[in-house]
């Protein structure tokens, strides 16, 4: 049995191809996908004659989406974003900065970029500044600069850094332990108890 299959596409689909391309896809893709939608169908000479004028059409739009893209990018290299967002007195957030948060923040500043295009390089649960990478196409790539400011003045100098010596025990400071009586005590009668 066949594991792919040829096909004619009928409308542009992302990843694939444009109207009028015959691609070699998955069966899988094919049947669950391509063809319930009527994106493909099955390659012939007639078709693909008929479907010359939509493939100059998709062609131009193609090439006009690209050079936006190439514009947007020169533009968006280097660029820096703030985001403000609530968070506990450690810095850590409330909740994580996501790729659709920074996209939205991107559309508001002028670009248009899709969720699905940000790079995310871990988890944004903090307070800090990071390097993230957009990359809208296989060439096309952009780097800025995402400030993530808490969205009230943080407490940092009042708190303390909890320190620990090797065995995980809490070292007290500026603080003189106090000697108590009760465990000489406790010592002297086990002595005299053996």
């Amino acid at each position: 049995m066949a594991r792919s299959v040829k096909l004619l596409l009928t409308e542009n689909v992302d990843n694939l191809g444009i109207v009028g391309d015959v691609v070699n896809v998955r069966l899988g893709y094919a049947r669950n996908y391509l063809l319930p939608f009527n994106y493909a169908t099955t390659p012939s000479d007639e078709l693909m004659a008929s479907l010359a004028e939509k493939r100059v059409v998709a062609e131009k739009q193609v090439a006009a989406r690209r050079s936006q893209r190439e514009e947007m990018i020169g533009k968006l290299n280097g660029q820096q974003l703030t985001l403000t967002r609530a968070c506990n007195d450690q810095g850590l957030l409330y909740g994580s900065v996501t790729q659709q948060d920074i996209a939205s923040a991107l559309k508001e500043v002028g670009f248009a970029v899709s969720p699905r295009e940000v790079r995310l390089p871990t988890t944004i649960k903090r307070i800090d500044a990071f390097d993230i990478h957009i990359k809208v196409d296989s060439d096309l790539e952009a780097d800025i600069k995402l400030w993530v400011v808490a969205d009230r003045e943080l407490d940092s100098d009042k708190t303390e850094e909890m320190e620990f010596d090797n065995e995980g025990e809490l070292i007290v400071k500026d603080k003189k332990p106090a000697k108590s009586a009760k465990p000489e005590a406790e010592t002297e009668t086990a002595a005299a108890a053996e």
